[in-house]
C-alpha cells in the first residue's frame, strides 16, 4: 500500500494519494499554513487509527473527499471557532487549568471525526457539495457549544494529555 512506500521527494504525485489538490502540497496549506500541518501530523501520530481509517473512507467511491484538504479545511473552522471565541466553554470544560495547543488539536482530531461522520450522513452525490455540507456541520458545532456544559471531546481530558512542542 502507499503508505508504506517512501516518498520519493516532497514534490511527487504520492501527495494526491492522502488527499493533496496536487504534487506540491505546500500551495494546499496557504490559508491554515504550519497551523494545517501541524494538525494533521498530530492527528496521524496521536489518533493513527482513526485518521487511517478516515483516510480510507475518504477514498471510496461513495464517500469521496480530499482527506488532507478537509483537516486543513477543518482547522480553518477550528481556528475560527477559537478567535471567535466560541471554543472559550469547551476549552474551560476540558482544560479548566490551563489550555494548551494540545488541546487545541485534540479538538481538531474530533472535528475531524465528526466531520467525517457528518458528511456520510448526508451521502454527498460527491465533492462538489462539500461547501454546503462545511457550513451545515459549522452550524451544527456553533449550536452545540452554547451549552455552558459543553466539552466537544471530554475524553480528552488535559490530564490524560502528553503535551507536545511544536
Amino acid at each position: 500500500s502507499f503508505l508504506h512506500t517512501p516518498l520519493t521527494g516532497r514534490i511527487s504525485k504520492q501527495w494526491c494519494d492522502i488527499g493533496f489538490q496536487g504534487s506540491d502540497p505546500k500551495t494546499d496549506f496557504r490559508g491554515m499554513g504550519i497551523l494545517g500541518l501541524s494538525n494533521l501530523l498530530y492527528y496521524a501520530e496521536h489518533d493513527r487509527a482513526n485518521a487511517l481509517q478516515l483516510l480510507h473512507d475518504s477514498q471510496q467511491p461513495k464517500s469521496r473527499y480530499s482527506f488532507a484538504i478537509v483537516g486543513i479545511n477543518i482547522t480553518d473552522l477550528a481556528y475560527r471557532l477559537l478567535v471567535g471565541g466560541a471554543l472559550k466553554t469547551h476549552l474551560y470544560n476540558v482544560a479548566p487549568e490551563m489550555p494548551s495547543i494540545a488541546h487545541f488539536q485534540q479538538t481538531f482530531c474530533y472535528l475531524m471525526q465528526e466531520f467525517h461522520r457528518f458528511w456520510m450522513e448526508e451521502d454527498p452525490r460527491d465533492i462538489m457539495e462539500f461547501n454546503r455540507i462545511r457550513d451545515k456541520f459549522h452550524k451544527m458545532v456553533l449550536k452545540l457549544l452554547r451549552d455552558p456544559d459543553t466539552a466537544l471531546c471530554p475524553h480528552f481530558s488535559a490530564s490524560d494529555l502528553h503535551m507536545i512542542t511544536l
